[in-house]
């Protein structure tokens, strides 16, 4: 029995040691297993980190280059509204043109706006109709991609101010009201716009006064749709043909408020403008029409 005993002593310790070697051996295999697993996991995590800013990188590469492209773009198609010299500092109200030249331009201001603005391209495109788009800087910085589009679908923009305030400035705001709006808008489309139009047509707060003094052409308008104050369809479209004469110049709102009456009178403008013989033109055109007009006046008045 004794002996048993020791013999069974003796296999019992040594399993005992076994099983301890084995469970030694298993948890160096778990912790280098985990070391390993947390070292790749570390490596994966630095190289994901790297790659994330690689592609950010590259992507704003791309945007830059996309960016660059689409000003070269913008330019070498003549979409820059430098207007002919003898306008700048000029007020226009309409273009000075023989009564049978029945042309007219459709302006809209306030814009860049969500929903109104694409609207109102839509219509125009559809139409095949080129307008003038007076923006507001601060619009244009919220909304850069619809100020795009309103050039690379061929239509003018032009300055109205960067906030579109009404009450008087002193000199270096009025600066920076129509300075800041020409650089947001050349910045974001490759346009270096001439055209300025003060909002709600005030003359007298400081921001018409510096667009002279800087060459600017100022826009305003023969014809006010009122939209602004949102009247009825039928009395909005009243409104533009009361005033509505060759050259002339139609003042609408794509921007600033709810333009549904805008949008919803649109197509039915156009198709009275278009019975009646008239044609669209943008405001640069307009001016560029009036400025050969006047050339040729000037040539026939030298004939004996």
């Amino acid at each position: 029995m004794e002996n048993n005993k020791s013999f069974f002593g003796t296999q019992g310790i040594l399993i005992a040691l076994l099983g301890l070697t084995g469970t030694f051996s298993i948890a160096l295999m778990i912790l280098f297993k985990t070391n390993t697993s947390d070292a790749q996991s570390q490596s994966n995590s630095i190289k994901d980190i790297t790659a994330n800013v690689v592609t950010q990188q590259r992507l704003e590469k791309l945007k830059t280059e996309m960016l660059t492209s689409w000003q070269q773009e913008a330019q070498a198609k003549g979409f820059a509204t430098d207007v002919p010299s003898n306008f700048q500092g000029a007020v226009i109200k309409e273009a000075k043109l023989p009564a049978d030249k029945k042309v007219i331009a459709l302006t809209f201001d306030d814009g860049p706006w969500p929903n109104s603005t694409a609207q109102v391209l839509d219509i125009l495109k559809k139409n095949n109709i080129k307008g003038t788009f007076f923006v507001v800087g601060q619009n244009v910085k919220n909304y850069p991609d619809l100020t795009k589009r309103v050039v690379t679908d061929g239509h003018t923009i032009a300055n109205h101010t960067w906030h579109h305030w009404y009450h008087h400035m002193n000199a270096q705001a009025a600066a920076y009201e129509v300075a800041n709006t020409t650089d947001i808008i050349y910045k974001t489309t490759g346009v270096k716009t001439s055209l300025f139009r003060p909002p709600g047509g005030i003359m007298s707060n400081g921001v018409a006064a510096y667009a002279k003094s800087n060459k600017y052409a100022v826009i305003m308008w023969s014809a006010d749709s009122i939209d602004y104050s949102r009247p009825g369809v039928p009395k909005l479209i009243n409104n533009i043909f009361r005033g509505a004469r060759p050259g002339g110049i139609v003042l609408m709102h794509d921007g600033g408020g709810d333009r549904a009456h805008t949008v919803k009178a649109l197509p039915e403008i156009i198709s009275r403008f278009r019975n009646q013989g008239y044609e669209f033109v943008t405001v640069p055109e307009l001016l560029e029409m009036q400025n050969q007009y006047s050339q040729v006046v000037a040539q026939k008045s030298k004939k004996p």
